[in-house]
């Protein structure tokens, strides 16, 4: 029976270190979500991975008192075969089903927002066979599909930034970076056509980074452009407030 706390507690405390990580950033994780989009896909897998332990040792409970009803108790061996058969569970389902990379071929699949979430799940996969400059473009990359995906929420997918996004994100990004892996480990710092693998790499994640920024900030515009609309219409509606003019600072 300890045995069995002691796998639950592994298992829920595992949970609830992956439910603090995502709250704060993911700083303290072995390997930290570069963005929202894949600490909820991590965090939600692990959420059903607790659900099947639970729906697991309640089936199991259930059957060992049916069997005890029927032929008038289990006994100490069926009581033991019982507390096996709850830590197999938990202990399966703690490993099983393990949570899968999306496939390059999946990126582009589905809307636009799940692209970004995919994509997301896809660069962390990629990220320890890439150099530390690259890396930490990776990172910063990972935060701004977080907020490139805000403003794509609801938007049609054959709007402009829809179809850029595409490109940018579900094409030329894992392109490039699958590019760069498919260059031996030793050839990546040699310098080639310019500059070394390496290089190339850190500028190129650069380039998307910068437009990733640029798409963002198009369909911020909008939103933007309603929010000075609903200021100018509440001053003059209602007055500008004293307290803010620069006399009263």
């Amino acid at each position: 029976m300890s045995d069995l706390t002691r796998d639950s507690d592994r298992l829920i405390g595992e949970a609830r270190r992956v439910r603090d990580d995502n709250r704060s950033g993911g700083r303290h994780h072995r390997n930290p979500s570069i963005g929202r989009g894949s600490a909820e896909a991590k965090r939600n897998h692990l959420l059903r991975k607790v659900k099947r332990v639970i729906v697991a040792i309640i089936a199991i409970v259930v059957a060992a008192g049916i069997a005890g009803a029927i032929i008038g108790g289990i006994g100490f061996t069926g009581v033991m075969l019982t507390l096996l058969a709850i830590m197999a569970a938990v202990t399966a389902f703690s490993v099983f089903p393990r949570m899968k990379t999306p496939q390059r071929s999946d990126l582009n699949k589905g809307n636009v927002q799940q692209l970004v979430s995919r994509t997301e799940l896809w660069l962390e996969a990629q990220r320890p066979a890439l150099p530390a400059p690259a890396a930490t473009l990776v990172n910063q990359i990972g935060v701004q599909l977080d907020g490139l995906g805000v403003q794509l929420d609801g938007i049609d997918q054959t709007h402009p930034a829809a179809v850029e996004t595409r490109k940018l994100v579900g094409e030329h990004l894992p392109e490039m970076v699958e590019a760069y892996r498919r260059v031996p480990a030793h050839l990546r710092r040699e310098e080639r056509a310019g500059g070394t693998p390496d290089a190339q790499l850190t500028d190129s994640l650069n380039k998307i980074s910068r437009e990733i920024d640029q798409v963002t900030r198009k369909l911020a515009d909008g939103a933007l452009d309603d929010l000075a609309i609903q200021t100018r219409y509440l001053d003059y509606k209602y007055g500008v407030d004293d307290t803010t003019s620069p006399e009263n600072t």
